[in-house]
């Protein structure tokens, strides 16, 4: 059964209100920029499956303001179509008024979950979001522990035999799903040094931003990162004591414990004098980038608040940063075909399209490959393929099919989330297609690593 299959009766809106009855979840002069044109409606992932305007961004602010103004109230049944959302914000792209719709569902999103707090303390979170979401994943330490039993069982080989078993069968279908995603970890690598030198003479000094989950997942792609900008002429600075984004804390309404991590953050690469902070995680870096948003949010003064502001003005993704500095092209050749991914949270939160297409045109041989709906989410968008497996399955499908048509070699994409969401499903399918980033793929030409050998690392 579809997702547009199982859609029950809608909540009925009407039209009027008194100014008195406005809820304040979000200032109300926002949710009155939208002009409901419906231009947004062809970009929204979870409309295109369902059909269903209140899965639309346009159906979404009309239900925010109907609860915003009295008029109905926040129902299961509302709050199951405000949660479909993927906050991927291809809605924004296409908005001719400029609605930050965003930060509007996000704000609306984190003033419910304070109230629902406020009236009874805990029930804003479930099991899988308290324990995994808030105390697992934010932690580099943690999940490296608990990832060290499944990295053994691949080295030797034996992983299969979890499958084997079914043991996983009888686990919660959140943890089923992180099973299912768990990607084929690579040998235990060291954790980057404090400083990488440049390589000749130094032109800049930059900051390396691990955050958490990519730090134990894909260190691999930091330590391409860092090879690249060494030979540009980077000096890079990777303090230990950073920590992760705050954005899974953010997003499940913890603003005192993500504000916490975005000041240890701003503070540390403040004391490492860098001259900007590079991130190769896209959703890492949009949020990092908006830290002038959860300034706005949570209670602080405004020396922090300046300091959140500073830092936030100094995050570059890597491969905007690279467009700019031009580095000279690599010579390896990797004779390829490869579809680049855009990623939401790089293309419409931080607007960035073509630079990680320039980086990917340097490579001698590498052909790119376009395919049809890029600017639809692949159905990652953070933790949502663990809170919304349907939604996330069909639009993850959709996305590989696409791909697919194109018979590519190889997938890019400049996100750690949608990489582990194309290859599981890829895994799904049986099929062996990699999934990179743009920077290994950079990285493999700049030390004349072969496409053979690449692939079967």
């Amino acid at each position: 059964m579809t997702t547009s299959q199982t859609q029950t009766t809608e909540p009925q809106v009407t039209e009027t209100a008194p100014p008195s009855d406005f809820q304040g979840f979000v200032p109300h002069d926002q949710l009155l920029n939208c002009i409901h044109c419906g231009l947004c409606t062809s970009s929204c992932p979870t409309y295109l499956v369902t059909g269903n305007e209140n899965d639309s961004p346009r159906g979404r602010i009309h239900l925010m303001r109907a609860v915003e103004e009295g008029r109905i109230d926040l129902t299961p049944r509302v709050n199951t179509h405000l949660d479909l959302c993927l906050d991927c914000r291809s809605c924004e792209t296409a908005c001719p008024s400029g609605v930050e719709y965003g930060q509007l569902i996000e704000t609306f999103r984190l003033s419910h979950r304070n109230k629902q707090e406020q009236a009874k303390p805990g029930s804003s979170l479930d099991w899988f979001e308290r324990i995994f979401l808030r105390d697992l994943f934010p932690s580099r330490r943690r999940l490296e522990l608990i990832l060290w039993p499944a990295r053994l069982l691949q080295m030797l080989k034996l992983d299969w035999l979890v499958e084997k078993s079914g043991i996983v069968k009888l686990l919660p279908l959140p943890l089923q799903r992180m099973h299912r995603m768990l990607p084929k970890l690579q040998a235990d690598q060291p954790r980057l040094p404090h400083i990488l030198p440049a390589q000749g003479v130094r032109k800049v000094r930059v900051g390396l931003f691990l955050g958490c989950v990519a730090d134990v997942m894909i260190r691999h792609v930091h330590w391409a990162c860092a090879r690249v900008l060494q030979e540009a002429g980077c000096e890079v600075v990777v303090p230990s004591q950073q920590q992760c984004c705050g954005a899974m804390e953010y997003h499940t309404g913890q603003i005192e414990s993500a504000t916490r991590r975005a000041i240890t953050n701003a503070e540390v690469f403040r004391d490492e004098m860098v001259d900007t902070v590079l991130i190769d995680v896209a959703g890492c870096g949009a949020m990092l980038k908006e830290y002038n948003h959860l300034a706005a949010a949570a209670d602080i003064d405004q020396k922090t608040t300046d300091l959140l502001n500073q830092f936030a003005g100094k995050i570059q993704d890597i491969t905007e940063f690279l467009a700019e500095l031009n580095p000279d092209p690599p010579q390896g050749e990797l004779p390829i075909r490869v579809v680049y991914q855009d990623a939401c949270h790089l293309k419409h939160a931080q607007q960035i399209d073509q630079a990680p297409r320039e980086l990917l045109r340097k490579i001698p041989g590498l052909e790119i490959l376009d395919i049809m709906e890029p600017n639809i989410c692949c159905g990652a968008a953070g933790s949502y393929n663990l809170q919304q497996p349907e939604m996330s399955d069909e639009l993850g499908n959709r996305k590989i099919d696409h791909i697919l048509k194109q018979a590519p070699d190889a997938i890019a994409s400049a996100n750690a989330g949608c990489a582990l969401q194309m290859m599981s499903v890829l895994k799904q399918r049986g099929l062996d297609i990699p999934v990179f980033h743009p920077i290994e793929l950079f990285d493999a030409s700049q030390r004349g690593i072969s496409w053979e050998k690449l692939r079967s690392r």
